[in-house]
């Protein structure tokens, strides 16, 4: 099980794949193990690099202090620790936030960054969302009712219509090993909260965002005016799991954009 201790915390990761390196930011409640549809999509393509970000997954202590700006440090952490920078990088909600915080703090360790799913906003209804989430587990309310009350928020409402996808991630969730715990998401959501977002301007590497327009987390309404001049790609019906819910076409962006941003060394 690879980690590298550091900073306090010793941090979990995943590395797969055969290419330049592409660093992978799971979001709020998500770790390494959420990047599961993507993996056999980039694995050929790009060496693929997975942490599980404090509070989250196999890194631990769980109670470590947690901002924003130190998920984005463990991330250059990792990368230099690796030997892997400058990276592709992939971020996915709160991970695209990460992302944003690691090309401003560190950009020799970026060389892309691909929004998914994500933008440079603090919305204090999602803070309010994942409270009453949190309410939830700490109610005598059955553990798959909480997941069942995530999953509507984040799968499109096509998922629901047409497949029992939505059914099967309950399941998975239900049984997964390294769930995060109800102090732990307590700590992230506080990290949530507290995030100030930066702003597109101060990133002076590629970016690219990817939206789904199913999204109702990340409304495109609000996300395209924080994302100025950046180059936005929609996926039609996509939901906030944009990886799940359209992880081939997310792939496909993903390719095209880092191929025009390669390294002599790389082509």
């Amino acid at each position: 099980m690879p980690v590298l201790e550091h900073s306090g915390i010793a941090q979990h990761y995943e590395i797969s794949g055969t290419g330049p390196p592409l660093l992978m930011i799971a979001g709020m409640i998500s770790d390494s193990a959420s990047w599961a549809p993507m993996i056999p999509l980039l694995e050929p393509h790009f060496t693929l690099i997975r942490p599980d970000n404090r509070t989250t997954g196999r890194t631990t202590p769980l109670d470590a202090p947690a901002t924003v700006a130190l998920f984005a440090a463990d991330c250059a952490a990792l990368l230099d620790a690796l030997g892997l920078g400058p990276a592709h990088v992939l971020g996915h909600s709160l991970g695209g936030m990460i992302g944003m915080q690691l090309a401003i703090a560190q950009p020799r360790l970026v060389r892309t960054l691909t929004l998914a799913a994500s933008a440079p906003l603090a919305l204090k209804r999602n803070v309010a969302m994942f409270r009453n989430l949190l309410a939830i587990r700490h109610s005598d309310a059955s553990a798959d009712t909480w997941w069942n009350a995530l999953f509507l928020w984040l799968f499109s409402p096509d998922i629901y219509q047409t497949s029992n996808a939505a059914r099967y991630a309950v399941a998975g969730a239900l049984t997964y090993r390294h769930a995060q715990t109800v102090q732990a998401m307590a700590l992230q959501i506080d990290a949530l909260e507290a995030y100030q977002p930066d702003t597109i301007e101060q990133v002076h590497i590629p970016v690219q965002a990817v939206l789904g327009t199913g999204d109702i987390l990340l409304p495109s309404a609000l996300a395209v005016p924080a994302l100025g001049q950046t180059p936005i790609r929609h996926i039609d019906g996509a939901g906030h799991s944009i990886h799940w819910d359209a992880p081939d076409v997310l792939a496909k962006h993903l390719r095209e954009f880092t191929a025009l941003h390669e390294a002599p060394k790389d082509r």
